[in-house]
């Protein structure tokens, strides 16, 4: 057995009898934002469901999309790519002068019938190898591939779109809508950080290929409903800030087969006596922000308060306090309580400082 076979089945055992949730870019994205948290590398590297665990163990998510949100972003994307892209063709010659006459419609969906993950990378790579020397290619449901924590994970943008421009585009779909030019300043920014998961997916596929990466715009189509209604428009985002970002974050998460070697045997995500015990078993990195993109956020919380870890007021200010891991600790030197350790004895400086000037404040 390899070693990648061989954490494949860690995996599939830590998961127990579950099947496995595959990741996104939405997941990585969220991954990147938190790349010191074991506890989420592992639940996603196992393809654990993260909503259900945090249901049984008494913290629900409290976010997630609608059903009638799902239903309307699959009209919406299914009136984007009618009739072979279309509409979609539309606009690319529109907004981005794509000669729609010269183009050409891939659907990587399937391959013969065969939907197995692999074989649909392979195709994509044949036929992305084969469209660098021509132009202005479709790829629908095309598969990439990235390696989170030394473990690859297959990604399916919405459409890659070559090559206008001298480059291959991510074309992102998505149903919030564009009013008067403008659209959800958050919305964008998330659909920004999905997108450039994408472009880095395919910029290693390029270099895979033996092609330089940047044949890959680092600029996406962002395509959405126009003023509310379901006439789709589209615009260019860059995405270079958030690629940067997204790269680093992935080169400093641990590797899988590592931290699965710290993991005793008996540890499992199965969905049955001894979760909670299991998942207190690895260590977590909460902190406030968590509660915007892990189905997991409410119970860490929970867990953090227990604890009176300070992780539960930012990584900002844990940065600050050093060495300093629980609230008690840090307001009992604030107070002029003695540290007991020299390489804190800044930080103490700091907090008693900050303690004395909103004594004086309350004053």
């Amino acid at each position: 057995m390899s070693a990648l076979e061989a954490v494949e089945a860690r995996l599939d055992r830590l998961r127990g009898d579950s099947p496995p949730r595959n990741h996104d870019a939405r997941s990585i994205a969220a991954l990147t934002t938190n790349p010191g948290c074991k506890r989420r590398a592992l639940l996603d590297a196992a393809g654990a469901d993260k909503a259900q665990i945090a249901r049984l163990l008494g913290h629900p998510p409290h976010f997630g999309r609608s059903q009638f949100a799902i239903t309307r972003g699959n009209a919406f994307e299914a009136t984007v790519k009618a009739d072979g892209c279309a509409p979609l063709y539309g606009l690319l010659r529109d907004k981005l002068g794509l000669p729609v006459p010269e183009s050409e419609y891939a659907d990587l969906e399937e391959v013969g019938g065969n939907v197995s993950r692999e074989v649909r990378y392979a195709r994509t790579k044949q036929l992305l190898k084969r469209a660098v020397e021509g132009e202005g290619t479709l790829f629908d449901h095309p598969l990439l591939r990235l390696e989170v924590g030394g473990h690859p994970v297959y990604l399916e943008p919405d459409v890659i779109a070559f090559r206008f421009e001298g480059a291959f585009h991510i074309i992102e779909i998505k149903s919030f809508p564009i009013v008067d030019g403008r659209a959800n300043p958050e919305q964008v920014a998330a659909a920004a950080r999905q997108s450039a998961v994408y472009v880095l997916a395919l910029r290693l596929l390029m270099a895979e290929l033996g092609y330089d990466e940047s044949l890959v715009a680092d600029r996406v189509v962002l395509v959405c409903p126009e003023n509310f209604t379901n006439r789709p428009t589209a615009t260019l985002v860059d995405v270079r800030q958030q690629l940067g970002v997204i790269r680093r974050q992935l080169q400093r998460m641990e590797r899988i087969d590592a931290l699965l070697a710290e993991l005793p045997e008996d540890v499992t995500f199965a969905l049955e006596d001894g979760l909670g015990e299991s998942v207190q078993r690895i260590d977590a990195r909460y902190e406030p922000g968590c509660r915007t993109h892990c189905d997991m956020s409410l119970y860490c919380r929970a867990e953090a308060r227990a604890c009176g870890s300070v992780d539960q007021l930012g990584r900002q200010i844990g940065d600050q306090l050093g060495g300093i891991v629980r609230v008690d600790d840090a307001l009992d030197i604030a107070r002029g309580r003695d540290p007991g350790d020299e390489s804190l004895e800044e930080v103490a400086e700091e907090l008693r400082e900050a303690y004395r000037l909103l004594a004086e404040v309350a004053r």
